[in-house]
């Protein structure tokens, strides 16, 4: 008699369970998983659960999500904010529905105002140009030329010498 009660409370549960794993709150289940958070201009590895085929991102321009063999995926900062990714499987199934906090950046940044012109530099520990989203036109454009320069150098594609710096 008791072995047919425990029997008959195993099936019980294992039903409860089955039940709770069918439903479809299991899917929204992932989304109220914790935010990835990132800072803007960075990267943060996250493993993803099962085998995920596609990824669609809410805001690329906030980030951008990249998936990688083994089902792993990078997340990139873009701009500051808040969106959310999702993964699919082949058949079209979520898999995971998360957010994504895109904040400022961790180092120690300065930002210097001329009038409404606006500049940031890295000081960490020496104060250098470093391009951060809302900052002026010209500023960010001598800092894009002077770093594509010098890469298009390394790269020996400068024509072998190193690019004379422009005066400011």
């Amino acid at each position: 008699m008791r072995k047919e009660l425990l029997r008959r409370h195993a099936r019980v549960c294992l039903l409860v369970v089955a039940a709770v794993l069918a439903s479809p709150s299991v899917g929204l289940a992932e989304a109220t998983a914790e935010a990835i958070a990132v800072n803007v201009d960075q990267a943060k590895l996250v493993r993803l659960p099962g085998k995920v085929a596609t990824i669609v991102v809410g805001n690329p321009l906030i980030a951008d999500v990249t998936l990688q063999p083994g089902g792993m995926i990078v997340v990139t900062g873009k701009g500051y904010g808040a969106t959310n990714f999702i993964a699919l499987d082949r058949g079209g199934e979520i898999l995971v529905d998360r957010q994504i906090q895109v904040e400022g950046p961790s180092d120690r940044l300065v930002t210097v105002y001329r009038g409404v012109e606006r500049e940031s530099y890295s000081c960490m520990p020496v104060c250098q140009r470093r391009v951060t989203l809302g900052d002026s036109d010209t500023y960010f454009n001598n800092t894009m030329n002077q770093a594509g320069s010098l890469s298009s150098s390394a790269s020996g594609g400068g024509g072998g010498g190193a690019a004379a710096p422009k005066a400011n």
